[in-house]
């Protein structure tokens, strides 16, 4: 499955406790269409994502930047400390292709811009 949206904040990255780091970041995605009576519906669906591969990527996943998602969907459902019921998604990631609008990585490395027009050069169509 792929997913296209934003960074709603600067990826993390987290260390297991057997060593393995995961980069977790979240993703706003936006649906917008018209109903049965004509007008515009806008919808926006957050995912919380991980990615397992690197975690070296998370100095390039930056709030606002625009990414596509490889992966995987799975929902959750939880109670609170208030008792109230809770449901999220969660996006298994296998792959990320950015298309650029983030700040600059943190270490000086290129902004995401370039980093997308490299990816793009690189695309067979």
């Amino acid at each position: 499955m792929n997913i296209t949206g934003r960074l709603t904040r600067d990826a993390q990255v987290h260390t297991t406790p057997k060593d393995k780091q995961v980069v977790n970041f979240s993703v706003a995605v936006n649906d917008r269409y018209r109903n049965k009576q004509g007008q515009r519906i806008e919808q926006t669906t957050f995912f919380d994502c991980s990615y397992w591969i690197s975690s070296k990527v998370a100095a390039i996943l930056t709030k606002g930047t625009l990414v596509e998602l490889t992966g995987r969907v799975s929902a959750r459902a939880w109670t609170g400390n208030d008792g109230e019921a809770h449901a999220g998604l969660n996006f298994h990631t296998s792959g990320i292709k950015l298309h650029g609008g983030g700040k600059k990585a943190k270490d000086g490395n290129a902004s995401n811009t370039k980093q997308a027009k490299e990816t793009e050069d690189n695309l067979p169509f």
